[in-house]
């Protein structure tokens, strides 16, 4: 009789693998579960891989709070920072994916109330990209100006549900509500925009692109901040 296949077994066999003399999987090829032990060792290539694997997600909730690419990256860059500052805040029994995204929303909403009481850091350049075609961008502006218009808690809901295309338990583990209320949220946001709304969202080219740019200075400014050998808690509002 087959044994069920475990996290464990997995990350077994991976080792197994990697003793034997085979050929090292890429970081980027790796399970989360193994990537984030190795990060608990401050293993950089383990952290960028998983920087890299989920500031596209964390980007988008990020500007659906913020509508600003600028402040948006920052709160990205504190989320990673908290995270794996301290790794063990992590609990395994949830998705690490929906960790880091609520660490990225919670950050989010943190900017967005200082900034009531004074300005966010000046923004920095935007990134010198391709132009895209001029009937790609005004629908890209209507698109923005639409989805802009929501109210917050349905905007989140959108953007991750249809923009990133993330489920809906997801969603709510990623917001911290119940998957009940990102229906009900889901569904009020679709009343309020056209019924193509989703269609051209998700055919739209580059709508809320994290930018190779921005994921690069993003990678380069934690891994710059982290500490190198100790585990450092880095003090952040639990999801």
């Amino acid at each position: 009789m087959l044994e069920p296949v475990t996290p464990v077994r997995i990350l077994e066999a991976s080792g197994a693998r990697a003793r034997r003399g085979g050929t090292a999987a890429a970081p980027d090829e790796l399970p989360d579960l193994l990537l984030i032990e190795r990060a608990r060792a401050r293993e950089e290539r383990a952290i960028e891989a998983l920087i890299r694997r989920y500031s596209r997600r964390m980007f988008r909730v990020a500007c659906s709070v913020l509508l600003d690419e600028d402040a948006a990256e920052s709160a990205v860059q504190e989320a990673h920072l908290a995270a794996f500052g301290d790794l063990s805040r992590y609990a395994p029994a949830g998705k690490f994916s929906c960790w880091l995204t609520r660490l990225a929303f919670n950050q989010a909403r943190s900017l967005r109330a200082s900034a009531r009481s004074g300005p966010l850091a000046a923004p920095r350049q935007a990134a010198q990209a391709a132009a895209p075609a001029p009937g790609e961008a005004q629908e890209r502006r209507e698109l923005e100006h639409a989805i802009g218009s929501l109210p917050e808690v349905f905007r989140t809901v959108f953007v991750l549900r249809v923009v990133e295309g993330v489920s809906g338990i997801e969603t709510a583990a990623s917001l911290g509500v119940h998957d009940t209320t990102v229906r009900t949220r889901m569904y009020r946001a679709q009343r309020r925009l056209a019924p193509d709304m989703a269609r051209r969202v998700r055919a739209a080219s580059g709508f809320l692109e994290l930018s190779t740019e921005r994921l690069d200075r993003i990678v380069h400014c934690v891994l710059g901040q982290l500490p190198h050998g100790s585990i450092l808690t880095i003090s952040a509002s639990t999801p």
